[in-house]
């Protein structure tokens, strides 16, 4: 994530999108900006109003993952000179530390009954998958390879994990079950697949791919079948992450010179801008109400 993260560094509204139901209307969407000079959690309304600051200090903190109640961010932070997790109340209060490691910890995801955390390290020598009690506690490793595993997240009912892994000499996606076992691959390309991210309904997992050229937003079945491409444009489409409703996908996307979160209906129609500012808006991250 470390990598991907540097490689990213190399409000008008349409009326057109209207909230689909009380549901959404009450859900608010994480994101990392560096509006305010570092890079820093903000969060916005679905529709993209009220945005505002989370965490300040002037280290970098990136990559949200909200608690599955909605109460707190989990985020990952250098402001102890590597990057850790920590978690932050939504009110931006009781930020706490997770992980203490030499090495760096990153890529936060909440398992759906909220009691553990998804995450990598690089503590025996290369980005693997770990998890963790919500608490900091109890950590255990996931996977063994000697290629680099990134980004889990977990599918809805708790029982498996998907994550991208550079085994195979190129970004895929994989599914493994919370043990780590059942290391299954679900893409197969020799282009780049990332940033999957289960549909609420557990049915689908949205990622993005450079297949067709450029990083876009596609979608697939849980078993890796029926892949399907959401986005169309020259410029780099990332980071898709889905609604509580499962009716929308927040995503990063650069086409209008720089990355910007945007808001697409499921069938990638409906795109919509959220942010606008001349610095870079990444890594959304939908509240579960």
């Amino acid at each position: 994530m470390r990598r991907a993260f540097a490689l990213l560094l190399a409000l008008v509204v349409s009326p057109a999108v209207a909230l689909a139901c009380g549901e959404q209307e009450q859900s608010r969407i994480a994101f990392t900006s560096h509006r305010d000079g570092n890079y820093g959690i903000h969060v916005m309304n679905a529709d993209g109003s009220g945005q505002t600051r989370l965490t300040d200090n002037p280290a970098d903190d990136i990559v949200p993952s909200w608690s599955p109640d909605g109460r707190r961010v989990a985020f990952q932070s250098d402001r102890n000179g590597d990057f850790e997790i920590y978690a932050i109340n939504a009110d931006g209060s009781g930020t706490i530390r997770l992980t203490d490691d030499p090495t760096h910890s990153e890529d936060p995801s909440w398992s759906p009954d909220g009691q553990r955390i998804a995450f990598i390290s690089e503590r025996d020598g290369n980005p693997e998958i770990y998890v963790m009690n919500a608490d900091g506690s109890d950590h255990r490793r996931l996977t063994e390879s000697s290629a680099r595993d990134e980004e889990p997240s977990w599918s809805p009912d708790g029982r498996r994990i998907v994550f991208q892994s550079f085994r195979d000499l190129n970004w895929e996606i994989y599914a493994m079950n919370t043990d780590g076992t059942g290391q299954t691959r679900l893409t197969d390309n020799p282009a780049n697949d990332l940033h999957a991210r289960w549909s609420p309904d557990g049915k689908r997992i949205a990622f993005a791919s450079t297949r067709d050229g450029n990083f876009e937003i596609y979608v697939m079945n849980e078993d890796g079948t029926g892949q399907i491409r959401l986005t169309h444009n020259p410029h780099e489409d990332r980071q898709p992450n889905w609604s509580p409703d499962g009716k929308r996908i927040a995503f990063a996307s650069m086409r209008d010179g720089n990355f910007e979160i945007y808001v697409m209906n499921e069938d990638g129609s409906g795109q919509t801008r959220l942010t606008a500012n001349a610095v870079l808006d990444l890594y959304p991250s939908w509240s579960p109400n």
